[in-house]
């Protein structure tokens, strides 16, 4: 248990949580609550979905952005009060955002690529604004993350590859914004679509509404954006299993695994985008990019298990123990 402590405190040392960032969390929580209520008893659907479901995914995936960032800006240690207020910014924009989103369910029409009317249109470039204005805004806090030297270099580079892999599928959503050749030809007033190779609407995954016939942009965009949130946490469950598993002591073992899945999860990220591309659905994989798919999860973990052999064979590499005068002083400012 005092192990367990001691990493807990070494988790969270020196860190300061940006708190407008963490009131947006809360915020988004309640309303991706009411989202959830909404589902239950109101029976409209928008576009082939649930009426409510895209509020609750954005929800969802707003909290988790939400904390991730504000635990990532309490990681800075330069250029602090630019960070600060690089997250207020990016918490803003994601709260206009919502109230168009939740706006539009309650006016009973879409939000996204709606260019129908004036209103529409004007509320469609206020949204992608805001998008650009949280991008740039995670943008210059990954920059400012890149100068922070980490005590751990494991959860350093976690950190670094989250922020590039998470902007590169932040930007993934771009695709989508271009109008399709089928509604250039016949305009009504929709400029864009999630869909590759089929209308936006037809079958899908229960709730994330991915397409399950043709190909979907939102998977690529969906997978890297939250690399911003998995591989920090992946890094932090492996600092977490140092305490039981001997070879994971070793920062340089940890830190070559990290860059592994880092590796892997690029990689991912560029086969879901060409699938997606190609028109092909997430779940109906060719045989081509389900082999490429099956090949780099193997060599990824025949990487990792010899980075975690040469670790046993190497040994863990501990910290050098300190004198007995500098332990006592230590312990007494504990």
């Amino acid at each position: 248990m005092s192990q367990a402590l001691a990493a807990g405190r070494r988790l969270s040392s020196g860190v300061a949580w940006h708190s407008p960032l963490l009131f947006l969390a809360a915020l988004m929580a309640v309303t991706g609550l009411v989202s959830l209520i909404g589902l239950v008893v109101d029976p409209r659907e928008l576009v082939g979905s649930p009426a409510w479901a895209k509020p609750l995914k954005f929800s969802i995936s707003f909290v988790l952005y939400a904390l991730t960032l504000s635990w990532l800006i309490g990681q800075v240690t330069s250029a602090r009060r630019l960070a600060w207020w690089l997250g207020t910014t990016a918490a803003v924009a994601v709260v206009v955002e919502m109230i168009i989103i939740v706006g539009a369910v309650l006016a009973d029409t879409t939000s996204h690529f709606n260019v129908t009317t004036s209103l529409s249109s004007a509320l469609w470039s206020i949204m992608a604004v805001s998008i650009i204005v949280l991008w740039l805004a995670s943008l210059i806090v990954g920059i400012l993350l890149f100068r922070v030297k980490d005590a751990d270099p494991a959860r350093s580079t976690a950190i670094r590859a989250g922020v590039v892999l998470g902007l590169t599928g932040m930007a993934l959503g771009f695709l989508m914004t271009a109008p399709t050749a089928a509604q250039l030809d016949d305009w009504q007033g929709i400029s864009g679509a999630h869909t590759v190779g089929a209308a936006d609407g037809g079958p899908g995954l229960f709730l994330l509404g991915w397409s399950t016939v043709a190909g979907d942009l939102r998977v690529p965009h969906f997978v890297g954006m939250h690399a911003l949130q998995l591989l920090p946490i992946g890094a932090i469950l492996l600092e977490a299993a140092a305490l039981r598993v001997a070879v994971l002591e070793s920062s340089l073992v940890r830190r070559r695994i990290v860059r592994v899945v880092a590796v892997l999860y690029a990689a991912v990220l560029a086969v879901l985008t060409l699938q997606a591309i190609m028109g092909q659905s997430v779940v109906r994989p060719s045989a081509d990019i389900a082999l490429a798919s099956v090949a780099l999860v193997l060599l990824a973990g025949v990487s990792i298990a010899v980075i975690l052999a040469h670790g046993r064979r190497s040994g863990p590499s501990r910290p050098a123990p300190s004198p007995p005068a500098t332990r006592a002083a230590a312990g007494g400012s504990a």
